[in-house]
């Protein structure tokens, strides 16, 4: 399998999924065994599985053979190239390929000019005024290429005009952009852009990160903080007849090998068809490739397994020709399959374990409902199978019982409320701790500390005091979800042993991760922010706004992550204890009104529990069928299934 067909077999799986919850969500609303909380999960579960995006980043410098690659791997079956490739520099911005449900093809362009302004790319993308609009003929592949060329547009401004927006200005052109004879500096005409384009991968959730050459990326943050850490896979392509050059080596440090993540990033050497000069043989060219390879698994100091040698341009026109011999030839497929092998698992694992925690938690909760329901109902069974044949005092101290039972009940209720009003204030003070508002604050304070600074020092300073209030709040809301699970873990017990309330511990939760990920974030910016030439040739102000405004929003990406898994927990932590409570009271309220109307008329009583017969029956059969979709969920998930064994399975059901 191509990875092209890889990742079609994942998307179909991941519908698969969706369908199996969604049957879950309305089998628990029919049958009368949920919430509103436990359908909010449900929702939000079905909504994340519908966004799910897969994110493959291309990351070279200029003439490397980036976009040629991109081209191959995912878009021969359009029969020619999606993206400009050509001699030269053809992507001069970041350049995201993506698909978004009922858009209109068209591609978006950012103006550099922006970049004086303080909103990072991923705010400015709400602001679709910023943005010019060239509109997409996918249909005409000469049309597409012609308006996908605007990527490579360029200007030309003063050096101080292009140092205000964060560019490195070098006379030699080794480190930075190199002034003409006129003094002006050749910069991008554009800082960002967006490609909607209607292809089957990228409408199955595929997002495609081209990205500009080091000189072209300049100061810009955006790359370094966001887009690249949040790839799922990152290929460094290098070019064979130039192996690893110094800028190689600072796109590599800087912008790729971040310890951000250890999987899926990747070195590409492309261009080995220049080794085809029709004078060496297939030894010596093999043995020249395994030369390079070793070359640049040392100088990038990574293992050999993770460099791939490859022909993007061979590879590319041997799709569109289906020439077997010359697409085995470019050693393309080596490459895709290290990537099916380690970027789509990786992706379905997660995808997996995230829902199978989710349905597993609900799907638990409404059996342990259910049980309780059918306890319930055998017990009136029994109570009712008691009184056969009794006389009228017997049938008034079985209301005598079940009335008391009722009274203890009422009294353990109120330490229940007790506990719930302590757990609401204990729930706000958790919030306002990792709450936007706190952050807001967080975030003012510090950018008003860093415009007063006069100094560098200062800066470095100032995201650092940053970072260390952040954590301070962290710590602070791990001590009251401490709190809360031990006093839920109290209050969960006694239920368990006073009333026989089925109840397990409840659920543990920490927010270390959202800790962990401050942590990466500070010393991304700690390592460019000490950067001493960064600080001497760039302008403070200009310094400040790329990198601290995204980090910002990096920061309040993380807390609304981290706001909504703790809401979610604290709804979650609560639930089975509230559902066992309403559910007891409401047999209590069944059984005295079963001994009621026995008590009032005796001819009812075999009308009673012929109704309970029925109601143990259709309950045991609820049982039976959440059993059944838990079954299929877990059939659907299963840990041991690949993308292949799923597509198999999806094409037996069709």
């Amino acid at each position: 399998m191509t990875l092209a067909e890889q990742f079609s077999a994942y998307s179909r799986w991941r519908k698969e999924t969706i369908d199996t919850v969604l049957k879950l969500r309305n089998w628990l609303n029919i049958n009368d065994v949920s919430d509103a909380q436990a359908d909010q999960r449900l929702r939000y579960l079905i909504e994340r599985l519908h966004a799910d995006k897969l994110t493959v980043a291309f990351v070279a410098e200029f003439s490397r053979g980036k976009s040629e690659l991109i081209n191959a791997i995912f878009f021969a079956e359009h029969g020619g190239r999606i993206l400009p490739s050509s001699t030269g520099r053809t992507t001069m911005c970041p350049t995201e390929l993506q698909w978004t449900p009922n858009a209109t093809p068209e591609l978006r362009l950012l103006p550099i000019e922006t970049r004086a302004r303080t909103e990072p790319v991923s705010e400015l993308k709400l602001l679709p005024e910023y943005w010019t609009v060239e509109p997409l003929d996918a249909a005409s592949p000469a049309n597409l290429q012609a308006t996908l060329a605007r990527v490579s547009e360029v200007c030309r401004m003063s050096e101080d005009g292009a140092q205000e927006l964060g560019f490195k200005i070098d006379p030699n052109g080794e480190t930075g952009l190199k002034p003409g004879a006129d003094g002006l500096v050749e910069v991008p005409k554009w800082r960002h852009a967006v490609i909607e384009f209607p292809h089957p991968l990228l409408e199955q959730g595929l997002v495609v990160l081209d990205t500009p050459g080091l000189n072209a990326i300049g100061a810009e943050p955006e790359l370094t903080l966001s887009l690249l850490p949040n790839a799922h896979a990152v290929l460094f392509i290098l070019a064979a007849d130039t192996g690893v050059t110094l800028s190689d080596m600072t796109v590599w440090r800087d912008f790729v090998s971040t310890g951000a993540r250890e999987k899926g990033r990747l070195a590409v050497l492309n261009k080995i068809d220049g080794l085809w000069d029709g004078l060496r043989d297939e030894a010596s060219i093999n043995s020249e490739i395994e030369r390079q390879i070793k070359s640049v698994s040392e100088t990038l100091e990574i293992s050999p397994s993770l460099v791939f040698p490859v022909s993007a341009q061979k590879g590319l026109v041997a799709r569109v020709n289906h020439d077997k011999e010359l697409l085995g030839k470019s050693r393309l497929l080596a490459l895709e399959h290290t990537l099916s092998e380690d970027l789509l698992p990786s992706k379905q694992e997660i995808v997996r374990d995230n829902t199978l925690g989710e349905t597993r938690d609900l799907i638990h909760q409404a059996e342990v409902l259910l049980q309780a329901r059918l306890a319930g109902v055998k017990g009136q069974l029994q109570e009712l199978d008691s009184l056969h044949g009794k006389n009228r005092g017997v049938v008034e101290y079985m209301m005598y019982k079940i009335r008391v039972e009722k009274d203890e009940f009422e009294q353990g209720l109120k330490k229940y409320y007790a506990v719930r009003s302590v757990f609401t204030g204990l729930s706000n003070q958790l919030l306002s701790h990792l709450g936007i508002d706190t952050l807001r604050t967080e975030t003012r304070k510090t950018r008003d500390t860093m415009l007063e600074s006069r100094f560098s020092f200062g800066l470095r300073e100032a995201m650092k005091d940053y970072f260390q209030r952040l954590r301070a709040h962290i710590v602070k809301a791990e001590t009251d979800i401490s709190e809360i699970y031990r006093m839920l873990d109290v209050m969960y017990k006694r239920f368990s042993v006073e009333h026989g309330l089925k109840l397990t511990p409840p659920e543990k939760f920490s927010v270390q991760r959202c800790e962990a990920e401050l942590n990466h974030l500070e010393s991304v910016c700690q390592r460019h922010l000490g950067n001493p030439l960064m600080l001497v040739t760039t302008e403070k102000h200009v310094l400040m706004k790329k990198f601290f405004e995204t980090a910002a929003v990096q920061v309040r990406r993380i807390f609304e992550v981290v706001n909504r898994d703790v809401e979610q927990w604290l709804r979650a932590v609560m639930a089975p204890l509230e559902i066992q409570v309403r559910e007891y009271q409401l047999q209590l309220k069944r059984r005295l009104e079963s001994v009621r109307r026995v008590h009032q008329a005796t001819d009812t009583l075999e009308n009673r529990v012929g109704e309970l017969k029925q109601s143990e029956q259709s309950t045991e059969a609820l049982i039976g069928e959440l059993a059944e979709l838990q079954s299929n969920i877990r059939r659907a998930l299963d840990s041991s299934a690949t993308v292949e064994e799923s597509d198999s399975r999806l094409a037996v059901v069709a």
